[in-house]
């Protein structure tokens, strides 16, 4: 899975602890998804999207890969 976080939150000039604040989880959190080595609940994938007034579908984007497991 790759993800759009990182991008989306340079177009808000916000960091990864002002994300993680307003999503309600730490910041390492947000490292970990920006990597791709964490795979968010929807509730949390919905509350990232939000914030960075987007979709859960241009946020997250998934590998054929990824889908197979």
């Amino acid at each position: 899975m790759r993800t759009r976080i990182k991008e989306l939150r340079a177009r808000y000039d916000m960091t990864q602890e002002d994300l993680a604040k307003k999503v309600g989880v730490r910041r390492e959190t947000i490292g970990f998804l920006e990597k791709g080595k964490y795979n968010p609940s929807l509730k949390l994938a919905y509350k990232v999207a939000n914030t960075l007034e987007t979709t859960i579908d241009e946020l997250f984007i998934f590998e054929d890969s990824d889908l197979e497991q």
